[in-house]
């Protein structure tokens, strides 16, 4: 999807040579819950729409780490994976600078800066995920593998229910 409407996240996949598909929802920014609002919304199973979070690394600084909108994140194996001891949630405002994307569209994809990344391995054993598409209101379906090629991310259980 090139031109009109494409985002960061639409071009960096289609320089890629990668096949995804697009999916478009009404975004409710008072949701309880952004990623299960689109899941339901779609009616996707929610362990299949990942969302993606920007956390602070001990010794490494920001980084991604995407997983199921119906899982928590533990931070402390988010930091293990890679490969310090600590890691937080990052400030919104930084978030946003580092990626280009406002909350609520945060794309693991097409990131304004290169950032480490990590998929939650659950996410892996679908046949087809969901992430944001760079805009509020627009997911990207496409198959975890891709997704781990595209933004270079390893994998690891960084998710608990």
């Amino acid at each position: 999807m090139a031109g009109k409407g494409a985002t960061p996240a639409t071009r960096a996949l289609g320089t890629a040579g990668i096949a995804y598909r697009l999916h478009s929802y009404a975004f409710a920014p008072g949701a309880d819950g952004i990623g299960r609002q689109a899941a339901a919304t779609l009616g996707v199973d929610p362990a299949r729409l990942l969302k993606t979070l920007v956390i602070e690394v001990e010794g490494l600084g920001l980084a991604l780490v995407v997983l199921a909108v119906d899982r928590s994140l533990d931070l402390k194996a988010a930091a293990g994976a890679f490969g310090a001891r600590r890691s937080e949630l990052a400030a919104t405002a930084a978030a946003e600078r580092a990626t280009g994307y406002v909350k609520g569209g945060i794309s693991p994809i097409g990131t304004r800066r290169r950032l480490p990344a990590v998929v939650d391995t659950a996410a892996c054993d679908q046949e087809s995920i969901l992430v944001n598409g760079g805009r509020r209101g627009l997911q990207i379906e496409l198959a975890p593998a891709d997704l781990v090629a595209v933004i270079e991310a390893g994998t690891a259980a960084v998710a608990r229910r």
